[in-house]
């Protein structure tokens, strides 16, 4: 037993040299501080300030339509004749872009305008014309109803000195009357002193003879009693005749009048007509020439060649005004709508110009650009509504090579909060806390200061 002994005594005596060997090492005692730094670290960032924001993209564009790309389109049907410009050259408002030719063949006449001109000239002379004939049957109409006048005061004297003729034959019949009497009362008498004896025949043929010559004139003014009455009569007649007979020819003329009058409006309607058509056939002539609208670049040439036919209102040509008051063109979602206002600021970063960015830290990024929301629509398209962001006057300017329809980003600023929190709402899905008027807009200020 005495050999396991001493391998014992061996073994115990190295022992410590062995639990030496087996310690930790010293790199081992530095990962492990490091990762606790690490994670002492991670921790303490989540209780670091964040900027929420609203996160969108878009296009440029130009904040007012007139500014906005727009295609050239022709205002009549023609055929091209020549172009003036190149694309991408710069053209002022009223320069010449592209003639065109007329295809249709009613202006196909190069003397159309002059012809069409006379036309007008030989309606307006008939028209004219028509209308001296009315005015001339108008005095035609106050001579008849002056004649009239004339007629019925004419008639009616006839009719009064009729009607004292008609008195004065009356008394004479009566006077006539009175003496047949007389006379036959005479004759009586004479009859009755001839019986006696006393008076001769011939004085009682005498009586007789008087007393014929008494009835007979009684006759005659009685027959000329009765021919005057008739005359009255006739003159009465004739004075209704009278008016009828002028109410006739005065309805004649006044109907003749009033067809006059119709054909006159009628002319008048076909002189303004052709003086209609005139002015539209003077003024699609200046239509032969394709102007600018406005100054700016001509972009794209729509229609290619010489003798190419084009219908109205179909585009030739896209000009972009030359000097556009940008805008970006971003979309958000239907559940940040609620957190954007008009004037609120947003951070901007342009497609081609290289940025370093953090969005809840804007005071650490670089290469973005201030901006304020002008306009927020009121209806959406597929659950996002649009916005337009103008430049921030109190920012850096916007790059003067920014071209519309390039790519951006934004960001619109709203409460800061730490990042714990942050992470937690984004994890969930929760808005942004709600930011009150007053106090928008303080993320965003910081690091615009930061960036002067």
């Amino acid at each position: 037993m005495a050999p396991e002994l001493k391998g014992t005594e061996h073994i115990s005596t190295s022992r410590p040299d062995i639990m030496q060997q087996v310690q930790t090492p010293r790199f081992g005692h530095r990962v492990t501080y490091w990762i606790g730094g690490i994670f002492l670290v991670i921790f303490l960032c989540l209780f670091l300030p964040w900027t929420q924001n609203i996160r969108s993209q878009g296009v440029l564009t130009a904040l007012s339509p007139e500014d906005r790309p727009q295609t050239l389109q022709a205002t009549i049907a023609g055929r091209i004749e020549r172009w003036h410009v190149m694309e991408g050259a710069f053209v002022k408002k009223g320069d010449t872009i592209a003639s065109i030719s007329e295809i249709k063949e009613k202006y196909m006449d190069p003397d159309f305008l002059a012809r069409l001109g006379e036309q007008v000239d030989a309606k307006k002379g008939a028209a004219q014309a028509t209308q001296n004939k009315a005015e001339a049957m108008q005095e035609q109409i106050k001579a008849l109803q002056s004649g009239l006048g004339f007629s019925l005061q004419k008639a009616r004297n006839k009719i009064e000195q009729t009607r004292l003729k008609l008195q004065s034959d009356s008394i004479d019949v009566v006077a006539q009357r009175t003496e047949l009497a007389i006379a036959e009362s005479q004759l009586a008498r004479q009859e009755n002193l001839y019986k006696q004896g006393l008076k001769s025949l011939t004085e009682l043929e005498q009586r007789r003879l008087k007393l014929q010559e008494a009835q007979a004139k009684l006759l005659s003014l009685t027959n000329k009693y009765d021919a005057t009455r008739a005359e009255l009569q006739n003159t009465q007649t004739e004075l209704s005749s009278l008016r009828a007979e002028y109410a006739d020819k005065i309805a004649k003329a006044e109907a003749e009048l009033s067809s006059t009058r119709s054909y006159i409006y009628g002319t008048e309607a076909e002189v303004a007509k052709l003086e209609n058509e005139y002015s539209s056939t003077q003024i699609r002539s200046q239509y032969y020439q394709i102007v600018a609208p406005q100054d700016g670049f001509v972009v794209q040439t729509l229609k290619a060649g010489i003798g190419e036919t084009i219908k109205e209102g179909e585009a030739l040509a896209t000009i972009m005004p030359g000097n556009p008051q940008l805008a970006a063109e971003l979309y958000i979602d239907a559940l940040d709508l609620p957190l954007i206002e008009r004037g609120d600021k947003v951070r901007l970063q342009f497609e081609g110009w290289p940025a370093l960015v953090f969005s809840g830290w804007p005071g650490t990024s670089f290469g973005t650009f201030g901006g304020t929301v002008a306009v927020i629509d009121n209806t959406g398209t597929n659950g996002k509504y649009r916005m337009l962001v103008i430049p921030d006057k109190s920012s850096t300017a916007w790059p003067s090579a920014l071209r519309v329809g390039s790519g951006v980003y934004g960001w619109a600023m709203l409460r800061t909060v730490p990042i714990w929190y942050e992470i937690w709402r984004q994890l969930n899905n929760f808005p942004a806390d709600y930011v009150a008027p007053a106090e928008k807009g303080k993320g965003a200020a910081k690091p615009q200061e930061e960036q002067k």
